[in-house]
């Protein structure tokens, strides 16, 4: 199976993640550690930054330990709104013991999404998938052997938007992630904003780089020294995301259209499962068109 939805994280009893973001000002850390003393946690981590110290955006994610806060979630959150109303908070927590709920969709190419749930099942990613949606019918034995749901949707120029409805039905609602596993089809933007959820993309990035059909043999022809691949949170323009992830490996002179293809197979599959494990561990906040990632 590549997730088991009964049971929590390890050492996820007791554990939460606070992630705040306000105009900075003296006092913010001071606050926030101090109401977490008065409720009794230990802050077992804490990251801040700020965008500039007299009038920028305040960052924080702090991860604490406290005894009991999954028995009175409510209470603690009813508690913490009056300090980030003081501060003009926007702000929320994550409860570790809570696995996120994860869909994949892909096409034919199988190396991100076979990655992804083996990665899961093995309990490197934190998540249970509840199902594989895919344009193309090639890689459903893969999935279910894996023991996950494979549902074909496929997607013409004529159905897209029929298509993007019964995806729809399928996923708003039940996930709190969408991972685009080398899925080839571009999202609209009514697709998105109904979805409810973020969703996390991968593609090459060669330097530089080359859009359209056969990227790789085109970096052949121009001799490139290094190919990589980014992840980014996928917005209602193509590939200009908030990234989360980058990578990139050198590669050489004699490197074949087939040897640039091995490595950037490699090297996407990398920098998605880093993206989807920082998602998941609640590291990354979104300044706009960047992000901060803690």
């Amino acid at each position: 199976m590549a997730s088991s939805p009964s049971q929590p994280a390890r050492g996820s009893e007791h554990t939460a993640r606070l992630l705040i973001s306000c105009a900075d000002g003296p006092g913010i850390v001071a606050a926030v550690s101090g109401f977490l003393f008065e409720q009794g946690a230990n802050i077992v981590s804490s990251d801040q930054y700020s965008t500039h110290p007299e009038h920028g955006t305040f960052y924080m994610r702090s991860a604490f330990y406290l005894p009991g806060i999954d028995e009175d979630r409510a209470a603690f959150e009813k508690a913490f709104a009056t300090l980030a109303e003081r501060f003009r908070m926007s702000w929320r927590i994550s409860y570790a013991r809570d696995r996120r709920r994860v869909a994949l969709m892909a096409s034919r190419a199988d190396h991100c999404l076979l990655d992804l749930l083996w990665r899961t099942s093995r309990g490197e990613l934190d998540m249970d998938v509840l199902c594989v949606i895919s344009n193309h019918e090639d890689l459903r034995t893969g999935v279910e052997s894996m023991g996950v749901r494979f549902l074909h949707i496929p997607v013409t120029k004529d159905t897209k938007a029929q298509a993007e409805a019964e995806a729809l039905e399928i996923l708003a609602g039940s996930v709190d992630l969408v991972v685009l596993a080398r899925y080839m089809q571009i999202l609209s933007g009514d697709f998105l904003a109904r979805l409810g959820c973020p969703v996390i993309n991968i593609h090459h990035s060669f330097l530089p780089a080359f859009a359209g059909a056969e990227p790789y043999r085109h970096a052949y022809e121009r001799g490139v020294k290094l190919i990589g691949a980014t992840a980014h949170y996928v917005t209602e323009a193509l590939d200009e995301g908030p990234i989360i992830e980058q990578d990139v490996i050198r590669v050489a002179h004699h490197y074949t259209v087939e040897d640039l293809e091995r490595v950037g197979r490699d090297v996407e599959r990398t920098v998605l499962a880093r993206a989807v494990r920082t998602h998941l561990d609640d590291r990354v906040l979104v300044d706009e068109s960047r992000t901060i990632v803690f």
